[in-house]
């Protein structure tokens, strides 16, 4: 799943934000992102259950990094 971070816009002015596909704390960074650019100020904020998930990172090594025992 791609990374996003879905807004919803309110007449009143009412920001909400929602990150998709983010797993762990990384989604938190997305904070000050969207308080810069939408000139805006969190006050409210939970977490999702892919807050508690960990991020799959594929590792490749090179045949010479395997020959050699490690990276």
């Amino acid at each position: 799943m791609a990374k996003q971070v879905r807004l919803r816009l309110y007449p009143d002015g009412r920001v909400e934000a929602e990150t998709v596909g983010i797993k762990g704390p990384a989604c938190t960074h997305v904070l000050p992102l969207l308080e810069q650019l939408l000139d805006a100020e969190v006050v409210e904020s939970a977490f999702t259950e892919e807050y508690y998930q960990t991020e799959k990172v594929a590792v490749e090594q090179t045949v010479e990094q395997k020959l050699r025992g490690g990276a």
